[in-house]
């Protein structure tokens, strides 16, 4: 058994080491789990490889019946929370809720903003290009103003280096996309907005589709290359 956990160590450090997404490596895992497995219940009684890896099934189908009750838990726990976080009232589309009206309602007294600003908010599409140092902060203030949809472009992970100042990812999502983190923080934070990740690079292939379908676009990267594509794109745009 000691060679197995030692091989699964193994992967998993290779595996943080070469930034392979968290979900990965625990595939990984699970793979092996079955590669093991499966060498009990089918090489004879003896076989080497059986004597290496603790001679009998039973400790490792008891192992994988403990994991198999912790992701159930997990997943449960999870759905619950999700349920939890939805808005409780029934409303019409494009109109607010009462938790809404109380969210917004600093925003709805100002007279520059008002109840029609709202609800122009409400019905906004922005696009945030980059969810690292620039674009974390944007995309919270975004969806805790209330922009009813925000798109957010990034083919980087979390990394342990990020979370000094890109404060929208937490520790626990090291390893997971950025824009998959950000959209679990934005609708946390803010469960009446839409948040769509593209866990991609804006490249000049899509950038024309993607740009048409928001009203905005903010770029927050720091690298010139896509600032050039975002700026090009926009004034084509018009």
């Amino acid at each position: 058994m000691l060679l197995v956990l030692v091989m699964g160590a193994t992967i998993w450090g290779i595996g943080a080491a070469m930034k392979v997404p968290v979900s990965a490596r625990m595939s990984m895992l699970g793979l092996l789990y079955l590669a093991v497995l499966a060498a009990h219940l089918v090489l004879p009684d003896g076989h080497p490889l059986r004597m290496a890896t603790g001679e009998n099934p039973a400790s490792w189908l008891l192992l994988g019946a403990g994991a198999a009750l912790v992701l159930a838990y997990r997943w449960g726990l999870k759905r619950l929370r999700a349920q939890a976080s939805l808005p409780a009232e029934e409303t019409k589309p494009g109109a607010f809720s009462d938790t809404e009206l109380n969210r917004y309602a600093r925003h709805i007294v100002l007279r520059e903003i008002g109840g029609p600003g709202q609800k122009a908010l409400k019905q906004a599409q922005v696009l945030v290009i980059g969810a690292g140092g620039l674009g974390a902060p944007a995309l919270q203030y975004l969806g805790a103003a209330g922009i009813g949809h925000i798109g957010v472009i990034d083919d980087d992970l979390v990394e342990n280096a990020n979370l000094q100042r890109q404060v929208i990812h937490t520790d626990a999502r090291i390893g997971e996309a950025k824009v998959f983190s950000a959209q679990q923080s934005m609708m946390a934070q803010n469960p009446f907005i839409k948040v769509k990740p593209y866990h991609r690079r804006l490249t000049p292939e899509i950038a024309r589709d993607l740009f048409a379908e928001y009203d905005l676009i903010l770029d927050g990267t720091d690298n010139f290359e896509t600032r050039y594509l975002a700026n090009a794109t926009a004034a084509a745009l018009g």
